[in-house]
Order: C-alpha cells, then structure tokens, then sequence
C-alpha cells in the first residue's frame, strides 16, 4: 500500500510541475490542483491515517488514550480543509481565467499570442 501511495503522490506532483509550466491558463489551474491533491494525498499518509490497520476512529472504554490504538484525527482535519479551500481557489481561479480571456481574446498566461494575432495583416 505504502508504494502505491507514494507512486501516486509522485505522479501527481510530476503532472501537476508539468502542467504548471505550460503557457495555457487552464493548463496552469489544473497543475495547480494536481499538486494540491499530491499535498493531500502525502499530508494523509503522514498521519499514518489511510495506512493504518485495526485502530479505531473514536475513544473505547478500556482501551489506552494514545495513538498507539487509534487513528490520529489531526491529517483527517488538515485534509479536509484542504481540500475545501482548493476547491474554493480552484472557481475563483476559473472565474479569473474567463474574464481574462474575455477582456484579452486569449488564454495564454503572457498574453502575447493575442498580441500577435493582431499585429497580423
């Protein structure tokens, strides 16, 4: 479990770089949300949370109070705020994106494809 969750944290990030460095807008927001889910899938699986087996997720009379025999609640919260405040950045994003290309005529991140679109004859 361990190597698929770390292939697929390096996968993400590699997408997520790649994508960045791409001169298309859109291209750059989902590179932006790839490395947010790379973040979260590797904060989840510092929590030792989605690798642990038999550990239960609230307080059992008899059984010690220590991380030793529960889930660590802590990366569970992190991600789950995480995740609401990408989703939140990844529309306002969006909505930046339309009205640039809606006041520029292009998605480029530089603007100079429009730029030169109308230097042409």
């Amino acid at each position: 479990m361990e190597i698929v969750l770390a292939i697929a944290i390096g996968v993400f990030t590699g997408s997520g770089v790649w994508l960045l460095l791409r001169p298309r807008t859109f291209q750059v927001i989902m590179g932006l949300m790839l490395l947010s889910y790379a973040v979260n899938l590797f904060i989840f699986s510092m929590g030792r949370l989605g690798l642990s087996i038999d550990r239960e997720p609230v307080l059992i009379e008899g059984v010690p109070q220590d991380l030793l025999h529960y889930a660590d609640p802590m990366p569970q919260a992190l991600v789950l705020t995480a995740i609401v405040i990408g989703f939140a950045m990844t529309a306002l994003f969006l909505v930046v994106l339309l009205a640039s290309r809606g006041i520029s005529g292009t998605d480029h991140v530089d603007g100079s494809r429009a730029r030169d679109l109308q230097e042409m004859p």
